[in-house]
């Protein structure tokens, strides 16, 4: 790629100290591998071993940081502050995103679909949040990334154990209404949807977990996803609203369900998705021809958007 020139010198964020480091780095080093392919000056830069502020010798970021700090509108602001061009989402979408809780509560309040939930404190009366969700639940910390702490819980007297190993990694916890059907995911390329994507994980596992993200290679990702052409019209443009909702920009992606009676339901948004062989952004763009080269370059070419 002749024009690579345009980026000038790029710093690939990746690595960091959050939870998600090892998917990360993973992601980190297939995107600078990518751009380096496509004539890109660009070199790895994991803020846990130098200071941001090096970041001044650089022309523009492409944030492949996943988790807090990089995925919370932390190092957005960095960016921001140093006026360095940067991939995705800005600090408030970042930050929004990051937060299961406040994106749920804007969905809400922008009558998208989303489950219903409860946030966990040690005040929490746990028969009252099964009289009102129902079991099976799902547990989740607020704030992490990559289905980290999270438990499917199916009788109440495992509920502790799953607050327990979700308030290992969040002080934050929340229980969510499990819901029963098929999961799917939306990306979002340029600020548009790409393909829907059917996540159907081996029978042993009870959801799309840690493992089955980054470790198996037995999960089935369906393009076309199964779904009717409406149907699926239908999910992109709601995914779309949400994405919007949140203030999410650019790439992403936005997980969601479809219940037994054919219900959508919202579950959350990536603002900074994985780029591993196994993620699921790569694999929806490839549907509409783009390699994974082409991709991380489109995505950091809206960083020169306003600059030109």
């Amino acid at each position: 790629m002749s024009n690579a020139t345009k980026f000038g010198k790029v710093a690939v964020l990746f690595g960091g100290k959050s939870a998600e480091r090892a998917v990360s780095l993973d992601s980190g080093q297939a995107v600078l591998d990518a751009l380096l392919r496509s004539g890109v000056q660009a070199e790895a830069f994991d803020p846990q071993d130098r200071s941001v502020t090096e970041l001044v010798n650089y022309d523009r970021a492409f944030i492949v940081l996943h988790g807090r700090g990089g995925e919370d509108g932390q190092i957005q602001g960095v960016l921001e502050w140093l006026n360095l061009p940067y991939t995705g989402t800005g600090v408030q979408g970042s930050a929004i995103g990051m937060d299961k809780v406040k994106t749920k509560q804007i969905w809400q309040g922008s009558d998208l679909p989303t489950a219903p939930y409860r946030i966990i404190t040690k005040e929490t009366d746990l028969d009252a949040v099964i009289a009102e969700l129902g079991l099976p639940v799902i547990i989740k910390p607020v704030h992490e990334g990559s289905s980290v702490g999270m438990s499917k819980v199916e009788k109440a007297e495992d509920f502790a154990a799953a607050i327990e190993k979700a308030t290992q990694h969040d002080a934050v916890v929340m229980a969510e209404k499990w819901i029963t059907g098929r999961e799917f995911t939306i990306s979002f390329l340029n600020g548009q949807p790409l393909p829907v994507i059917r996540l159907q994980p081996p029978a042993d596992v009870a959801f799309y977990d840690y493992e089955a993200k980054y470790q198996r290679n037995d999960v089935e990702y369906g393009i076309p996803c199964g779904l009717s052409e409406t149907e699926e019209k239908n999910l992109q443009a709601l995914c779309l609203r949400a994405f919007q909702a949140v203030g999410a920009e650019s790439w992403g992606r936005i997980d969601a369900m479809q219940d037994e009676q054919g219900n959508f339901w919202l579950l959350e948004v990536n603002t900074v998705p994985g780029m591993t062989s196994h993620s699921l952004v790569p694999k929806a763009a490839k549907a509409v021809g783009y390699s994974f080269d082409e991709l991380c370059v489109a995505i950091l070419e809206q960083t020169l958007e306003g600059t030109a």
